[in-house]
């Protein structure tokens, strides 16, 4: 499907000849002398690279649509993670790299909805922050209250995190699915 740039908006999908993008952002600009033209920051869909780029006002590009479904977690295979489809239970199984970093923030049992492109797989929504377990962290001791000061804490998925150091292993903490960062606990 062709899309003007006139009519870029952000978090519109585009299929471009290097793969598919997302608009971050765009600039109408008019100069006074010459033509109009769109200055625009893309985010590569699957690499998450952003690149900038120019184009003529009016010029058309391929909009790629992005077909989004939610999906639970049920359980990981080997080097896969099966979903179940919320709508039709249909279970479709998927391969850890296609799914980012998702993998750090996904246990068992939790939502995600994943984008597809086609038959392909193309990102992962997540819940802005999730709440996992601390499976190993050294342990706080009595005191240990130094404003700001953090420790290595590896949580139930693998990923780890810096945490305050009264934070112990077994509870559970919120984490930004964004950034990766601890933010309270749950």
């Amino acid at each position: 499907m062709s899309v003007s740039t006139n009519d870029l908006r952000n978090g519109m999908t585009l299929n471009l000849p290097e793969g598919l993008f997302n608009v971050v952002e765009f600039q109408h600009v008019k100069p006074g002398k010459g033509g109009a033209f769109v200055r625009t920051k893309l985010k590569n869909q699957r690499t998450g690279a952003v690149i900038e780029r120019t184009y003529r006002a009016d010029e058309k590009l391929d909009q790629a649509i992005i077909d989004k479904r939610e999906m639970q977690f049920l359980y990981r295979d080997g080097g896969e993670y099966v979903f179940m489809d919320t709508r039709s239970y249909d279970q479709l199984q998927v391969e850890t790299g296609l799914l980012g970093d998702a993998n750090n923030y996904l246990k068992e049992g939790d939502d995600a909805v994943l984008e597809f492109f086609g038959d392909e797989i193309v990102g992962v929504e997540l819940p802005a922050a999730v709440e996992l377990t601390i499976a190993e962290t050294e342990p706080g001791l009595q005191g240990d209250r130094v404003s700001g000061a953090r420790k290595p804490a590896t949580l139930e998925t693998g990923l780890v995190i810096q945490v305050p150091l009264f934070v112990n292993p077994g509870e559970l903490v919120k984490v930004d699915t964004r950034t990766g960062e601890y933010l309270t606990r749950a």
